[in-house]
């Protein structure tokens, strides 16, 4: 006896899986740029903080009085130039007049310009005394999740310091990164090629829960030739926090569907020298070696795309090693017994019958006795 399956029409997809790492988009990690005290801590340990919010003040009042020192030196500065361009009109007047030798007048066109320099330091060093300032007041660069507090209030920081403030990271959107081998890299640029969006499955690593589900991002430029992988990184939004950074997880990256397939069960496919070949059920009761193309494989349905067979189809899905082309088999229907179990029943029940009239051949000997 033999099993069987019924060939059938429906999709069927090609998948390739691997481990992936998640990775934010964006780290930052927040440092100071400027010396001083920490006055105040602005986050909480854990929160999700827009680009622009309040993380952490620096004491700002040593560069609050070095803006007002230069502001008073740009002022000074800014009247003695004021004065000398006075003089400088003078000059030119007085040398239309021929009162005065060309030599005064270009010195004094000098001193103009050595005032105008002089200005023009004294603004920039306005402008970074106000530039420090605001360095002591530290915001997030980027909106993501602020991780555990790494520096207390009171503290003195400063810009040559190693460790950070805080680190931000971005959790919306979040990406994947995954290596599968050379040989994929063909079909998904194909696909890539052709504008195809590739979708990609993040699971849980039993594989047993769907994380999320995002698209291909980028393709990697070289291959690993220590692993004969390439680099691929898929994008996910993230709404639900489900993914973290440095999660491991299992990138399932969906290739192509194929629409309209003749599916068989993958065991139904047998191998020989020539080829692939399946057994098909004749309506005389033999199987008919049938030779097979394969194409996708789904290996969590079990089921191939092949041509060769026709849906609707019978064709059998055990004992193929007591197959022959043209061999004469019984089909077995769901829930049946093998036959050759059954006769070993038979003959057990028989046995058990035959037992009980030997007993009850012995019971009536012994009331004749009696």
């Amino acid at each position: 006896m033999v099993s069987t399956a019924t060939v059938r029409k429906g999709d069927i997809s090609k998948y390739v899986e691997r481990i992936g790492n998640v990775t934010p988009v964006y780290t930052v990690q927040v440092k100071s740029r400027v010396d001083g005290q920490l006055m105040s801590v602005n986050y909480v340990e854990g929160q999700m903080v827009h680009e622009g919010d309040s993380l952490v003040e620096i004491d700002p009042r040593p560069y609050q009085a070095q803006l007002t020192q230069a502001e008073g030196q740009l002022a000074r500065d800014q009247a003695l130039l004021e004065n000398a361009r006075v003089d400088l009109e003078r000059y030119q007047t007085a040398y239309r007049s021929n009162a005065i030798p060309e030599q005064q007048l270009a010195t004094q066109v000098a001193t103009v310009h050595q005032y105008e320099g002089t200005v023009k330091l004294d603004q920039g060093q306005v402008d970074t005394a106000k530039l420090q300032i605001t360095y002591a007041h530290i915001t997030a660069p980027i909106s993501g999740h602020v991780g555990l507090r790494l520096v207390d209030p009171g503290n003195i920081v400063h810009a040559t310091d190693t460790n950070p403030l805080a680190v931000i990271t971005q959790l919306q959107p979040i990406t994947i990164t995954f290596s599968p081998e050379e040989d994929a890299l063909p079909e998904i640029q194909k696909e890539l090629s052709q504008g195809q969006k590739l979708v990609v499955e993040a699971y849980d690593r039993d594989q047993g829960q769907k994380l999320a589900t995002g698209t291909l991002l980028a393709v990697d430029n070289q291959i690993d030739p220590t692993t004969g992988t390439l680099k691929l990184r898929a994008l996910f939004p993230n709404e639900d926090n489900s993914l973290v950074p440095n999660q491991f997880v299992n990138a399932r990256l969906l290739v192509r569907t194929q629409h309209g397939a003749t599916l068989v069960p993958t065991t139904a496919i047998q191998h020989n020298a020539q080829g692939a070949f399946v057994y098909v059920v004749q309506t005389n009761q033999t199987v008919a070696m049938r030779t097979v193309s394969e194409g996708l494989i789904d290996t969590d349905a079990n089921v191939t795309a092949v041509e060769g067979v026709e849906p609707g189809e019978i064709i059998a899905a055990d004992n193929f090693n007591r197959l022959l082309d043209g061999a004469k088999v019984a089909v077995r229907t769901p829930g049946e017994e093998p036959k050759q179990g059954g006769r070993r029943v038979a003959k057990a029940e028989d046995e058990s019958k035959q037992g009980g009239r030997k007993r009850t051949k012995g019971a009536g000997a012994g009331d004749s006795g009696r």
